[in-house]
């Protein structure tokens, strides 16, 4: 039985472009903390090709083992484990971002144990939804009862997270994958719609209980209003317009970055909104990076490959003949679309930024090895499908 080789080769070049722009990009970072000029690229380097190697020796195991089995479920609670005692570790032992501890200092590598939580928990509610929620058809009060359980584990994990981390992008992430995964499963559109529901209630009740959060929101809702007021009734208009706002200097300069990339780009390393106007540039701004450098037509290419790389894992998923096969394949399919998603949406400000990097493209190594992680699963439950 071979992996399937399509998906191994797709996920491998998105690596390979990810280590040749975090040296084209990473130039005013090296050049400002003084670092030696290949720094961000050997680190790249070493990060993707350990990942590919990742993916390479989880393929070769038996999807049906127990041993596979148990190295998902050690991954959750490790990692879970860590996130409950991040916040008590010492500065030595914990790298700080935004107000909050969320990386744990290994050596010279941070590990992010939130990113590996999330593959964890994929294959957790695969295998527990795969034994708790079938197809047949059930009053909606009863399909409540099944999930209450996990919304009420989700709302404690994910609030954590949350609060701990202040990190409302993994969060959101999170939760939208307990959701979706539970429809996968079998649960009916009415469940689903009621969980979105609910969940956008909790997302409002987050947002207005941070005066900080809120004036974000109002600055972006600020920014694209004008293409959405006219199309509202004239009184519900009035009520939404924002007076003033000020667009968010990351934002605009993410924007001028596009702009000045047109349809070819500037060329490879001669982009110039990295050269200090566009911070982490070579993290949660790599596709405005890549843009102004390669320009539209390059990020269409990266985008088709990326599309590509998702509806292969789909077309695996759809083949698989044990649902709990099916629900993971999937469940990784919907973290690459929905994180790619949230960045590609967030630098254009068609929503607000998160901070979520570009799996396999950004600059790091927890992010990079956690997809492979899941992706390396995935090949390993292509050994048993007929493609």
């Amino acid at each position: 039985m071979v992996a399937d080789k399509k998906l191994f080769y797709l996920s491998s070049i998105l690596i390979t472009i990810g280590i040749v722009f975090s040296y084209s990009l990473s130039s005013f970072a090296v050049l400002y903390f003084e670092y030696d000029e290949l720094h961000f690229f050997i680190r790249q380097l070493a990060f993707g090709s350990s990942g590919i190697l990742i993916m390479f020796f989880i393929s070769r195991l038996n999807p049906d083992s127990v041993n596979s089995h148990r190295f998902m479920v050690a991954l959750l609670v490790i990692s879970f484990a860590c996130i409950v005692i991040l916040p008590f570790l010492p500065t030595s032992l914990a790298t700080a971002s935004g107000g909050a501890k969320r990386w744990i200092r290994l050596g010279p590598v941070s590990i992010s144990p939130v990113e590996f939580f999330k593959i964890g928990l994929i294959y957790f509610l695969a295998w527990s939804y795969t034994r708790r929620i079938d197809e047949g058809k059930k009053a909606i009060k009863h399909e409540i009862l099944i999930l209450l359980p996990y919304v009420t584990l989700a709302l404690i994990v994910i609030g954590y997270i949350y609060i701990t981390q202040n990190d409302l992008g993994q969060s959101v992430i999170s939760f939208f994958l307990i959701l979706a995964l539970a429809f996968f499963a079998g649960a009916s559109k009415r469940l689903f719609a009621f969980g979105l529901a609910v969940a956008t209630m909790i997302g409002i009740l987050v947002i207005f209980s941070n005066q900080r959060r809120i004036q974000r929101i109002a600055n972006w809702w600020g920014n694209i209003q004008d293409a959405f007021l006219p199309l509202f009734p004239e009184w519900l208009a009035n009520a939404l317009k924002v007076s003033s706002s000020d667009e968010p200097y990351q934002i605009s300069h993410s924007l001028n970055s596009i702009a000045h990339g047109g349809f070819f780009g500037e060329g490879l390393g001669l982009g110039i909104f990295k050269l200090g106007f566009l911070s982490e540039v070579h993290t949660d701004f790599v596709l405005s990076g890549i843009t102004e450098e390669i320009g539209l037509f390059g990020l269409m290419i990266i985008c088709l490959l990326y599309l590509a790389l998702i509806l292969r894992i789909f077309k695996i998923a759809g083949r698989c003949e044990k649902k709990v096969h099916f629900i993971f394949c999937s469940g990784v399919a919907l973290l690459l679309l929905f994180s790619f998603f949230m960045n590609a949406f967030g630098i254009i400000s068609l929503t607000p930024l998160k901070g979520v990097a570009v799996p396999l493209l950004s600059y790091g190594g927890s992010s990079m090895w956690a997809i492979c992680i899941g992706i390396g699963y995935v090949l390993m439950i292509s050994k048993k499908v007929k493609l």
